[in-house]
């Protein structure tokens, strides 16, 4: 079947083309209008001019979509939109086209929830149904449920557990701040710009540190000490940030106190601004303490529900060193547990993953739940707040 997929959860207008059958998801067009420049200015994303942007680019980027796939409104099966997370204001101008497509072109529409569609970013692949070496740890072979995920991205931060397609349950997630978010404000701290996390993770290139195995069961602490020279002559800089909740009896996770440590840190010493390799090193440091929490979770929540794959999803996991570093420990610590990680293509937001996500959602729908699928024009509601279930 033929999907196209529309994205306008936050700043990025994306639309997508693609052929799926049994689980083979073939990428025909993935176009995408990004709106960086934007709100670089603003150090982050504005809703209302995001949602002014989707407006003025959503139609020409569809068009641009079906072109490249050279596909006809009469070839599509299915019509697919992210319903939410996200920004309202955005969600409304997808879900506003994609149900006038809808209606237009009489096809079935599915709401599909961002997050979902972001894990499904994994199956995106000549063959989805295989893990190849260069994807994780182990050699080829078919992806086995359970599967734990390891979510991560500017508004989430979750570790989700899928004991078959489709079904989700939240076993540990952020109380406060998501793991990108921090990466964003710890920018904007460091005057480093929009996005944060690629301007970090670029910075932090500079600085390479390694990660240190804590004396306790499949934990991770970095305690570092770093000689520099530079002109406001600090010779023996040492800088430790906090891993919050590392040690925590849950899998729950917390980036705000990290986030304020970089701006006491900042607040305290402001000659660190003026200064690069400082600023650098932060970022390193930073990066590691973001990386620590994440895979001391995650393989906290590998030992007790022992899945057969662990995934990788979200904007943050394309992040060089978290899938280097998560790689690494999985292999360390679980030999016989294989590890997807999506392309970087399809890591930040785009369509391909919610026609991606589409694709299995109408495989497990029956005849009854696929006619009224062709009702979703007149009833879809984007929500800001969606649930995934």
């Amino acid at each position: 079947m033929v999907i196209l997929g529309i994205e306008t959860s936050c700043d990025d207008t994306a639309v997508s083309v693609v052929e799926a059958e049994k689980g083979i998801i073939k990428v025909l067009s993935n176009a995408v209008s990004s709106q960086i420049k934007l709100h670089s200015q603003w150090g982050g994303v504005v809703p209302n001019l995001a949602a002014r942007e989707h407006l003025k680019n959503i139609i020409p980027v569809i068009k641009a979509g079906l072109a490249k796939a050279k596909i006809k409104p009469e070839d599509i099966d299915l019509i697919a939109v992210t319903q939410g997370p996200g920004l309202i204001p955005a969600l409304m101008v997808g879900n506003s086209v994609a149900k006038t497509l809808a209606y237009i072109w009489q096809k079935p529409l599915l709401g599909i929830h961002h997050i979902e569609g972001h894990i499904y970013a994994n199956f995106v692949h000549p063959h989805p149904t295989l893990y190849h070496r260069e994807r994780g740890s182990g050699g080829e072979g078919k992806i086995k449920f359970p599967i734990l995920c390891l979510v991560v991205s500017g508004g989430h931060t979750q570790l989700v557990l899928m004991k078959k397609h489709l079904d989700y349950k939240i076993i540990g997630e952020t109380l406060d701040d998501a793991a990108g978010e921090a990466f964003d404000k710890v920018a904007r701290i460091l005057n480093l710009g929009y996005p944060g996390g690629p301007a970090i993770a670029q910075r932090a290139m500079e600085f390479p540190i390694s990660p240190v195995k804590a004396s306790g069961p499949r934990g991770f602490t970095g305690n570092f000490q770093f000689p520099i020279k530079s002109k406001l002559q600090i010779t023996n800089y040492k800088l430790r940030l906090p891993r919050p909740m590392l040690n925590s009896k849950n899998l729950n996770f917390s980036f705000s106190g990290l986030k304020t440590a970089v701006l006491y840190l900042v607040k305290k010493n402001p000659k660190i601004l003026k200064n690069k390799k400082i600023i650098s090193l932060v970022c390193s440091e930073f990066q590691q303490a973001v990386v620590d929490v994440l895979i001391a979770k995650t393989l906290k929540a590998a030992e007790k529900y022992r899945p057969r794959t662990i995934m990788l999803a979200g904007g943050v996991s394309a992040n060089q060193e978290l899938r280097k570093q998560l790689k690494q420990a999985i292999k360390q610590d679980f030999p016989n547990t294989s590890y997807i990680i999506p392309d970087t293509l399809y890591s930040i937001d785009n369509a391909v993953m919610i026609a991606a996500a589409a694709h299995f959602r109408w495989g497990k729908m029956n005849k009854t739940k696929r006619k009224k699928a062709e009702k979703n024009w007149s009833i879809l509601e984007p929500s800001a707040n969606l649930k995934l279930v």
